[in-house]
């Protein structure tokens, strides 16, 4: 089952604050609405939304510095923004994606437009989640590898002093030679089986190693993104 995404309009025009809330609220979005800056801090920390319409003229705080604000925070820097801004300037549109935009759209605006940049944002972001998660996930494995290989270590060291206990025993009683041996023969498996995993292990290591050399971090991934974006909706 799809989780309905949260949508917040933030406009101090009620007209589009009205027209947002019933066109989006049609399509299957969940709505809240807003109409100055610190009202839109507010409702992000109550409301939690997936993505924010913000009009970039608003009252008390700008788009910018609402973006801004949020971004910066570790709670909401996952939040994305589309914002919208009557000024058309190449200055204006690079100062929004600098701030941490994830797309710009210059009023007046058409909806289909609007929907289509909304879609897009959101796939974007869901993307980016997923690439979170097996990054997370990778992370745990490779901790995961390099505890066994320590602990590899320690079992070998241990295997080791009872190889020693067994051989001192045998010089003392030849008697206990056959009793012995087949400890000996099981202790060698295991020996082998244990070099078998440290050898898989170190390849592992190595070759994830060689992959972090040519990672993209996530900070550097989603910025690419919201340029070409943008880059797209310029076409």
């Amino acid at each position: 089952m799809t989780t309905q995404k949260k949508i917040l309009i933030a406009d101090d025009e009620p007209i589009n604050l009205d027209f947002f809330e019933v066109m989006l609220s049609k399509l299957g979005f969940v709505v809240e609405k807003c109409d100055n800056g610190p009202e839109v801090l507010e409702k992000v920390k109550k409301f939690l939304p997936d993505l924010i319409i913000l009009d970039n003229i608003m009252p008390g705080m700008s788009g910018r510095e609402i973006t801004k604000t949020l971004k910066s925070d570790s709670s909401y820097k996952d939040v994305s923004i589309i914002m919208l801004s009557a000024l058309d300037d190449v200055k204006d549109k690079v100062a929004g994606f600098e701030a941490g935009v994830d797309d710009y759209i210059t009023k007046p605006f058409n909806f289909t437009e609007v929907l289509a940049r909304i879609n897009a944002v959101l796939r974007n972001r869901a993307l980016i989640d997923q690439i979170k998660v097996r990054e997370t996930r990778l992370v745990l494995a490779e901790e995961l590898n390099r505890d066994l290989k320590e602990n590899l270590s320690y079992f070998i060291d241990n295997i080791d002093e009872l190889d020693n206990a067994i051989a001192t025993i045998t010089e003392h009683d030849q008697n206990l030679s056959k009793l012995v041996t087949p400890v000996s023969d099981k202790i060698n498996s295991v020996r082998k089986h244990i070099a078998a995993l440290d050898a898989r292990i170190e390849k592992t290591i190595n070759e994830w190693d060689n992959l972090k050399k040519d990672e993209i971090g996530l900070s550097v991934l989603e910025s690419q993104i919201r340029k070409f974006l943008h880059q797209e909706g310029q076409q």
